[in-house]
Formats: structure tokens, C-alpha cells, sequence
């Protein structure tokens, strides 16, 4: 198939091993059924599909502004004759029923239609189609959106995965990637390069996959690194992934062709990320920055076609400047790249790239990525510390980020108060690090790129946030018990008068101890007037548990302040120590030196 063929939106199938909440692709009567394996439905007589889905859903709104498309067409592979209808959905207006016919589908015979757009149109607005069996049996086999307008460009995409020691996902991905090359009519525009951090996934290098042994610089390094290959290779776009890929493959191919058709060529395409525990829950699609990380619809029900309208709707909108998108899945035209990621190690470094560039970003229905580990259980004195530094560093390098010390102020404070009043001392003393290490400015990164020694020290002080069996864990913490109701006036007053019983005197004695699921590790309300807090992993099988201590309280709290006074009181200083250093750090040629490899011919002394 001709790349200018090839259709702009296929349907996706339910994945074992991804997904198979069956309601975010199609939905079904009781006369209809899918094979998943076949990847068909079959019906019989009334029997009905509808494709009003996350992932099948067609976003016209978006690709009319976006790429300029006025001419769509809906081509169709099945048996059988149906009652067909497709509707225009828009947020103002009753819905369209853009076709309402009778049709016949005949095996090896596909049937195109072509679709006209109503008069009125507003570049808001989705379109689906619904399939009614009018005989005594049928089957769809295939679904494409299509259209008669060539691309604008012919993106060659190359995709970057950074591992480190893990192994099985990564050539799991690998053999995935490789099946899906092998029949895609893309193959010849998708490379993968697999940035190997651990130099142990013992990937083999073909036609289409590229190994790269690289230093452990984390995810900063295995990325930069990847971007440098991109380069090297003469790609005009990069695709950045997680080492599990956990999305349909096919969503490539949908980004390719909206990369193909864009009409802004900074136009970036930004993956959605999943819960872990609930693939049919939202985590993000795309999020903000403003002095902490703003997550866009978190906790939506993609099974809703209501809320996923008010998604689809939403993100059709133009983003804002602090609007960027996670490195699990970011694709971007190197044309537009000015600087390379900054050495944060990991955290941070997807936010600041995304800020720091004039990338138009977008999110599509359908590209979105699982993670398999709950986000909750992934917070830990580290990835505090990370989190911390890497908030106060955009706001200190980033012009356009700028707040004034009173903005710094309150991020500092809430990282503080947050990590005292649940009694997280470890996390407490990974927070002092932290300012410790953006008040010595960007120069500390860049003598630290690999973390090693913060990375063992933060290990070292992590005693009581380690989480261990519950099994063991019962066996040593006292019985759970709840004197101070958190949901009445007086208590939660005295709470927080006294920072949660930390300015009260034998408040060790009286508090409240409580378990609480692993979820609510940041929820402020059921920790007021409790002094010892235990968290349990979303299998119930891990646990740790904190007590309340003043002594731990003030020694952390000590180093912390002098170092929130000393970023206040020196902020302008500081503040052009960042602009200067952020330019030099997100250089090509630190990245080239410290990764020991050649900058890419023709870039040698650019950013990019």
C-alpha cells in the first residue's frame, strides 16, 4: 500500500496483555460479538455495533484545525447487508447523521464512502458509526477513516526507548514493534533505537531496530542519547517510549499520519497514560505546570461516551504555554528542537523539554499508554526529591516559567508541610537534599549527571518508607485505633494549628493510628490527628508504616530552612545562574562530551 493510501484512523482491537476493556472500542447488543483473537465482529439479524469509543471514535474537529482536513471518507470490510449510519457530534448542536443508508459488504470487496461536512462547521466535533444487521448474519473485519487530501510531508519517525535492566519488557517490545514493522505500510518511515542504560538487554540490531549501549545517565541520558541517533540518522521526527510500550502499536501509525497532514510543522503529538489498576480510568491526557504538576482529566471513565465527548471536546482546544507531555510516549519534529533534555537523571525532564520549546501538542484518541505499576506506590524519598528540584528549576531557568520568590516560596513549603505532617521524616530529609542541590545551581548536575552518590545517600536514609511485607509488618506495629475524628471541626482545627501534633506535647501518646490504601499516600484530611500512619499496596500484600517523632521532626526541618532562606534571600542571583546554566546544560556539546559519542554531522555546536 502507497504511503498516501494508507488510512488515517484504522480501528483498534482489544490487546490481551494491554487491554481488553471491551467498551473503550465497541459496544455491543446482545445479537452481536467479537472475537478478539480474529479481530472481527459477527452478527446476527438486529444485531448492533456502535464505535462512539475512545479509541475508535474519529476526532474531525481536531483534525480539521490541526491539519486542515476537509475531506473525509469512511471505507469499510466485512459480509453481510446493514443499516449504516454515521454521526457528526458536536458540542452546540443536535448530532448529524452524516449518512443514514442501507449497504451490502461482500467479502474481498471493500465498500468507500465518501462523507460531506455539514455547512456551519467549527472545528469541534466527532464522528462515529454504528452497523445494524439487517440480514441473517455478518461480519466487519475492518473500519478506516480515510481521505483523498495528500500529506503534507512524508515523516521519516524514529522511535526511542530508554531501559535499564529490564530485560523481558524491553524485548517484549522489541518482538511487538518487529511484527507490527513487518506488516505495516509504514515500515519503510519507522525506525527504533533501543537506548540500553544497563548495556544488558542483549537486544539484536535489524533492518529496523537499532541497540545502543549507553552510560547509566538515567532517563535525561538514554534519551538525549536517543535524540542524538535521531539525528544521526537524518529523521525528521523523534517518538520517545517507555522501554514497555504498553500501547497499541498501531497508534504509531495514527500519529505518523497526523504528523503527515499537520499544517504547523512544530505540531507534537502527546501520549495519554492509564491507571494501572483500572485501564478504563484516565491518569492524564497531557497535563499542566504551574508550580506543581497539573494531570488534564485525571480519573475520567473512558467507557463514558459523555465523558470521553467532554475529553475529545476539551482537548480540541489550543493548549497553553505550561501545557507539555510525559516521555512514556512524545512524538516531535527535530526542526523545531533548540535544546536537548537537561540532566534531571529522571522526573522533570519530559516537563522542562515540553516548556522549553514552542511545540504545538496535541493528543489523540486511541494513543495512550498502560502502566503497570500503580503511580501511587511509586512515590518514595527519592522520586520526592527528584520531583522537588526539578519543580524549583523550571520555575528558576525558564523565563517563561517565572513566579518571583513568592511563588518559589510555596512550592518549598508545600514539598515541607506536606512530607511533616504525614510524619514521612525520610522523605523530609530527601526534601533538605534537594534544596541543598538547587541552590548550588545547574553546575551541580552536571557533576552529578549519574546520581550515583544522591542515589545512595537517599537509600541509606530511607529506614521507615521501605516497603515490606505486610505479613512481617503487622508484627510490629501497634494496633490501629481512632480517638480524633479528622472529620470533625475541633480536632482537624487543632490539627493543623499545632502542624498535626507536632507543636503538642505527648501528642505520640494520643494520636490516632490508622491504615490507609497506598492511593491516598497525598491525601491531607484522613492523616489529621494521626500518629502512626500505615500504607497498603493496592494487592494488600506490602505495606510500611510512620510514627510521629518530634526529635526526627526538628532535625529534618533545620537544614530545610536555612536552605529555603538562603534561595530566597540570594533568588535574583540564583535565578541568572539557572538562565545561563540551563542554556550551557541543554547544549549539544555537553551531551556529546559526556555521553563519549560524535555530534551528528552537520549539528556539531547547536542545540540540536
Amino acid at each position: 500500500m502507497a504511503v498516501q493510501d494508507a488510512p488515517l484512523q484504522s480501528l483498534l482491537w482489544p490487546e490481551v496483555g494491554l487491554c481488553t476493556e471491551r467498551d473503550l472500542y465497541v459496544r455491543l447488543n446482545d445479537f452481536a460479538a467479537l472475537s478478539q483473537g480474529a479481530r472481527e465482529i459477527r452478527f446476527l439479524k438486529g444485531g448492533h455495533a456502535a464505535f462512539n469509543t475512545y479509541y475508535n471514535l474519529f476526532n474531525i474537529g481536531k483534525w480539521h484545525k490541526n491539519c486542515g482536513l476537509d475531506n473525509l471518507g469512511l471505507t469499510l470490510e466485512g459480509e453481510g447487508r446493514f443499516e449504516l449510519v454515521v454521526f457528526l457530534v458536536e458540542p452546540t448542536r443536535s448530532w448529524e447523521r452524516l449518512v443514514n443508508e442501507v449497504i451490502e459488504l461482500e467479502q474481498g470487496a471493500p465498500l468507500a464512502l465518501q462523507l460531506d461536512y455539514p455547512p456551519g462547521y467549527d472545528s469541534r466535533g466527532l464522528v462515529f458509526f454504528e452497523l445494524r444487521a439487517l440480514g441473517e448474519t455478518g461480519c466487519l473485519r475492518r473500519a478506516d477513516w480515510t481521505t483523498a487530501q495528500a500529506p503534507r510531508r512524508r515523516p521519516d519517525l524514529m522511535l526511542s526507548i530508554t531501559t535499564f535492566k529490564r530485560e523481558k519488557a524491553v524485548a517484549r517490545t522489541v518482538a511487538r514493534f518487529e511484527e507490527f514493522v513487518a506488516r505495516s505500510a509504514l515500515k519503510d518511515h519507522l525506525h527504533l533505537a533501543v537506548v540500553d542504560n544497563g548495556q544488558s538487554a542483549g537486544i539484536t540490531a535489524s533492518d529496523h531496530v537499532t541497540p545502543i549501549a549507553n552510560e547509566n545517565l538515567g532517563g535525561s541520558g538514554g534519551f538525549a542519547r536517543g535524540l542524538l541517533e535521531a539525528q544521526r540518522r537524518g529523521a525528521s521526527h523523534c517518538l520517545f517510549m517507555d522501554d514497555d510500550a504498553s500501547v497499541h502499536m498501531e497508534a504509531i501509525e495514527r500519529t505518523w499520519m497526523f504528523l503527515a497532514h499537520a499544517t504547523d510543522p512544530a505540531t507534537a503529538v502527546a501520549g495519554a497514560v492509564s491507571n494501572a489498576q483500572h485501564r478504563w480510568q484516565l491518569w492524564e491526557n497531557g497535563a499542566l505546570f504551574d508550580k506543581l504538576c497539573q494531570p488534564q482529566h485525571m480519573g475520567l471513565d473512558l467507557r463514558d461516551f459523555g465523558q470521553v465527548m467532554a475529553l475529545e471536546f476539551e482537548s480540541s482546544a489550543t493548549r497553553p504555554h505550561n501545557f507539555y507531555g510525559g516521555w512514556w510516549y512524545f512524538a516531535f519534529p527535530l526542526s523545531e528542537v533548540r535544546h536537548m533534555p537537561f540532566p534531571y537523571f529522571v522526573r522533570g525532564d519530559d516537563v522542562s523539554f515540553s516548556l522549553v520549546h514552542d511545540f504545538n501538542i496535541v493528543t489523540l484518541n486511541g494513543v495512550i499508554s498502560y502502566q503497570d505499576e500503580d503511580f501511587s506506590a511509586k512515590e518514595t524519598p527519592l522520586t520526592v526529591y527528584l520531583d522537588l528540584r526539578s519543580h524549583l528549576s523550571h520555575h528558576l531557568a525558564l523565563p517563561s516559567m517565572e513566579i518571583g520568590r513568592k511563588g518559589v516560596a510555596k512550592i518549598m513549603l508545600r514539598f515541607y508541610l506536606r512530607a511533616l505532617l504525614a510524619c514521612h521524616y525520610d522523605t523530609l530529609e530527601a526534601t533538605g537534599l534537594a534544596l541543598e542541590d538547587t541552590l548550588a545551581g545547574p553546575g551541580y548536575f552536571a557533576t552529578h549527571a549519574d546520581m550515583a552518590a544522591r542515589r545512595k545517600e537517599i537509600g541509606a536514609l530511607t529506614r521507615e518508607e521501605r516497603w515490606e511485607p505486610e505479613e512481617e509488618a503487622q508484627k510490629t506495629r501497634l494496633p490501629a485505633r481512632s480517638w480524633l475524628s479528622p472529620h470533625r471541626r475541633l480536632p482537624r482545627w487543632l490539627s493543623k494549628v499545632t502542624l498535626n501534633g507536632h507543636l503538642l506535647p505527648g501528642f505520640r501518646l494520643i494520636g490516632n493510628r490508622i491504615v490507609l490504601p497506598a492511593h491516598e499516600r497525598g491525601a491531607r484530611r484522613p492523616i489529621w490527628g494521626a500518629a502512626q500512619i500505615t500504607y497498603l499496596s493496592a494487592d494488600g500484600k506490602r505495606s510500611y508504616t510512620v510514627r510521629h517523632s518530634k526529635t526526627r521532626a526538628l532535625r529534618a526541618s533545620l537544614p530545610i530552612l536555612r536552605a529555603m532562606w538562603a534561595i530566597l534571600r540570594d533568588y535574583d542571583t540564583l535565578r541568572a545562574t539557572w538562565h545561563t546554566g540551563y542554556d550551557e546544560l541543554t547544549g549539544q556539546a555537553f551531551w556529546t562530551d559526556i555521553l563519549n559519542c560524535d555530534a551528528p554531522a552537520g549539528t556539531a555546536g547547536r542545540a540540536s
